[in-house]
């Protein structure tokens, strides 16, 4: 409270004295649109956008570096069916949806010199590095009903046929890379776009990785008509014969799964006062 009046008190007579604007950081609010890049999407293409979302505060040190914490959500999805370049994934016939909850610190780094509020430097592009940790849960439709996939085990995760597949985790790391542009519409308020690349260190936000298992690791329904699981594992009886024989390719394990974000956002600048020293 005793400091609070005293910068009270005390604004008038540094105003008079020509104080300066600080820049301490800025609360900032996103929305764009997401990609997902994997074992579904292996030619990179960008046909199949979704939702994606920002919350961020980002500390300013100095006009040019700034540190970033932020959450963000992603909806991510994808489905053979438009791998027409591709007999064999438009064969497999498998897809997936998932959403991604990730809570990040990132490093920014201006080109220019940025002070909101000043014409001369109210403009500036940057690149992001930073690390990450996310969850997701891929799920899937059968008869218009929702699985999700990885407590099925759709490449015999968790059987007894093979134990060194181990039940992959709901959380992974990313690295995050990118860049923005950032402009500052006054002293308060900031316009900006940017493109981020998610680098993960799993290959499961598909839910496909691995090969394809015998029919006998999944075990039929008490009614005796096939699983959920097993009938999520190989979709190619829904456009032709069988594919997924025993030890057949399912995905390439040797790449991880990666996904972008590009985000237009608002955000408020946090400002203080600094009176010039006596010298």
């Amino acid at each position: 409270m005793r400091k609070l009046l005293a910068a009270i008190l005390f604004l008038p007579f540094c105003g008079n004295a020509q104080s300066s604007i600080v820049q301490e950081g800025e609360f900032g609010v996103g929305i764009g649109a997401a990609h997902y890049f994997g074992d579904l999407n292996t030619k990179a293409h960008l046909n199949r956008p979704k939702p994606a979302a920002t919350l961020f505060f980002r500390k300013n040190f100095g006009n040019y570096i700034a540190l970033r914490v932020a959450g963000s959500f992603a909806q991510l999805g994808y489905s053979d069916v438009y791998n027409d370049h591709n007999e064999f994934m438009q064969r497999r016939n498998l897809s997936f949806n998932t959403n991604v909850w990730e809570l990040g610190v990132q490093g920014d780094f201006n080109f220019y010199r940025f002070m909101p509020g000043e014409a001369d430097f109210s403009f500036t592009p940057y690149v992001t590095l930073g690390a990450s940790i996310f969850n997701y849960d891929p799920y899937a439709y059968l008869d218009g009903e929702k699985y999700y996939l990885r407590t099925l085990g759709t490449e015999g995760q968790g059987s007894a046929a093979y134990p060194e597949r181990k039940s992959y985790s709901s959380m992974a790391f990313a690295i995050p890379f990118g860049v923005g542009l950032k402009y500052s519409l006054n002293e308060r308020l900031n316009l900006g776009f940017e493109i981020v690349h998610r680098f993960t260190n799993t290959d499961y936000l598909d839910d496909v990785s691995t090969t394809f298992v015998e029919p006998a690791v999944f075990p039929p329904n008490p009614d005796g008509t096939p699983s959920p699981a097993l009938l999520l594992s190989d979709r190619s009886y829904e456009t032709g014969s069988l594919i997924g024989s025993k030890g057949t390719q399912r995905g390439n394990s040797g790449q991880k799964d990666q996904f972008t974000t590009a985000i237009f956002y608002l955000s408020f600048n946090l400002q203080s006062y600094k009176c010039p020293t006596a010298n």
